[in-house]
């Protein structure tokens, strides 16, 4: 369930924060716990365990952050430069005490592909991950992986909204490969559904282009922490005066 970034570290990350880091490798950080699949079409559930780092609606070049003065940007993000889409992105940091299996936020058809790091290795995360165990803040000034960093491109195509999303999943420095569970492209997934996992800290961003059909409000604020498949990210609701005339729905945080 969504909690504070004050309470998860106090409650589900406290037992284990004395422990080697052998044993979290060995006995803590694959584990994989059975979780009720929800089916509610009225919502986005999260993809990753993890703590939202940010939430923006912008438009294809429009940068989501700027580190050290570099633009970040859906087209930068996805490795696509005809991206051309305004669409809602939410960024989830997955942290080495959190589940590191990825679920499907919204049902359809999903098809993935692997986008090689542009450096010669990842770029380490362990700057991000430090100021959110040690400091309980959100840094992104030396967040230079989401630049450089493999990742995963996956897309799923939904019947119920007539359109794609995308989840783009995010390798760390020691992290040669991402693992999709089915190599099938074009196969069904339930909302819920186990997709994929990445090993030891990384980084997940739900892509949600806007529609003039339906409007898509952010339910959750940025840096608290959600479990994926559990917590709701964001509710879909029909279009109302825009959709007449042809605009992109616009979104909106609720108080």
């Amino acid at each position: 369930m969504t909690t504070s970034l004050t309470e998860w570290l106090q409650t589900e990350v406290q037992p284990y924060r004395n422990k080697p880091l052998s044993w979290l490798a060995q006995h803590h950080f694959f584990r994989d716990p059975s979780r009720p699949l929800f089916s509610n079409t009225s919502y986005f559930f999260s993809p990753a365990d993890g703590v939202i780092l940010y939430q923006e609606t912008v438009q294809p070049d429009q940068a989501i952050v700027e580190i050290k003065g570099k633009c970040y940007s859906l087209r930068a993000a996805m490795r696509d430069p005809l991206y051309s889409r305004p669409s809602l992105v939410i960024g989830i940091f997955m942290t080495f005490y959190d589940v590191h299996v990825n679920r499907i936020p919204y049902p359809g058809r999903l098809t993935y592909r692997l986008l090689d790091p542009i450096d010669t290795f990842n770029h380490p995360m362990l700057d991000v991950e430090k100021s959110i165990l040690d400091d309980l803040r959100i840094s992104l000034s030396s967040a230079d992986y989401l630049h450089y960093n493999q990742r995963v491109l996956n897309r799923v195509s939904s019947i119920q909204l007539q359109q794609d999303y995308y989840i783009l999943q995010i390798a760390d420095y020691d992290v040669n490969r991402i693992t999709p569970f089915e190599l099938k492209q074009n196969h069904p997934v339930v909302q819920g559904g186990r997709f994929s996992q990445i090993r030891f800290g990384s980084q997940v961003d739900l892509i949600i282009p806007l529609s003039t059909r339906w409007r898509f409000d952010l339910l959750q604020p940025t840096g608290c922490h959600v479990e994926a498949g559990i917590d709701k990210l964001v509710q879909v609701r029909p279009c109302e005066g825009e959709q007449q005339h042809g605009l992109a729905c616009s979104t909106r945080k609720e108080p």
